[in-house]
């Protein structure tokens, strides 16, 4: 009986402490997330999706994409570098400041050709004490913050992905595997809906080698008329079945493809993927807004 007893109790002691790490512990640090202010433009991130966006979302995992497409960017590290933006209106005392950084950077020629990268460092930590200094001689520096890694050299975001990224989304679908890329970002990448339907339909027409399979039954095909135009929305095709741009081929069209509410919302939901929000928890430096236009100017 005691040894019942105590084979009881250590079982009961193992599965409490299992549930308290796996189930307790990350309902306590992620159960009650909220939004949070993005750096430094302090907008609320995330923020839900539109309802297309939402319905794409159950569209999107439907059809499994989430065993093929991975929503998660890794990080192997992050680059900081000291950037000099002014040298002010006394560059001796800024170039003493310099040298006492690295005397390599004490010449004249450190202070012309501005913006310029002075040097690399660890942290913001480490460069807080740099730009005190340049600040006290009349300089001004920032920090440039990337992040680094495959993912992102691969141009699949900006950053890594963070708990925060999937506040809104019920499920959750970081993915398994990549068979293809990550789409934690496709909304930057690729913006262009018709290019999204495009590829739906036949991915190796605009990918050569994709291995993704195509998506016809998304698509209504239909015969058009001499001289009937177009369903508004609709992705015209050549009589071989071969897309073009309407507005630049002068080929003549007889069939069109209408997305179908599907398609349409899977493709809201593909667009709406844009975690490049920058975070305190995962920083980087995003670049800076183009000025805007002259006026009457055309916008580009």
């Amino acid at each position: 009986m005691k040894s019942s007893a105590l084979v009881f109790l250590a079982a009961f002691i193992a599965l409490s402490a299992s549930w308290g790490g796996f189930v307790l512990a990350p309902q306590l640090q992620l159960g009650r997330a909220a939004q949070v202010k993005t750096v430094p433009a302090q907008d609320n991130y995330p923020v839900a999706r539109p309802g297309l966006a939402a319905q794409g979302a159950e569209v999107y995992r439907s059809l499994g994409c989430v065993y093929c497409h991975s929503q998660s960017v890794g990080q192997d590290g992050v680059n900081c570098e000291i950037v000099l933006t002014d040298a002010g209106t006394n560059g001796a005392a800024t170039l003493a400041v310099l040298g006492k950084l690295n005397a390599a950077l004490a010449r004249a020629d450190t202070l012309t050709g501005l913006p310029k990268v002075l040097m690399s460092v660890a942290d913001m930590n480490a460069a807080d004490p740099i730009l005190k200094a340049l600040g006290s001689a009349g300089a001004k520096a920032q920090v440039v913050v990337s992040a680094l890694g495959p993912d992102i050299a691969r141009g699949w975001g900006r950053r890594r992905s963070v708990a925060q990224d999937y506040l809104y989304d019920s499920p959750v679908q970081p993915g398994t595997r990549r068979v293809g890329p990550d789409l934690a970002n496709v909304g930057v990448r690729q913006p262009d809906v018709n290019w999204q339907f495009r590829h739906l339909y036949a991915p190796t027409s605009l990918v050569p080698g994709s291995t993704m399979p195509p998506y016809p039954f998304l698509f209504a095909e239909r015969k058009l008329k001499p001289g009937q135009p177009p369903s508004p929305n609709a992705i015209p095709l050549t009589a071989a079945g071969v897309f073009f741009d309407v507005s630049k081929d002068t080929g003549p069209a007889d069939r069109e493809l209408v997305p179908t509410d599907e398609a349409r919302s899977l493709v809201a939901y593909l667009v709406s993927l844009r975690a490049e929000a920058t975070l305190f928890e995962s920083p980087f430096t995003a670049p800076a807004a183009p000025p805007p236009p002259a006026t009457n100017a055309p916008a580009k």
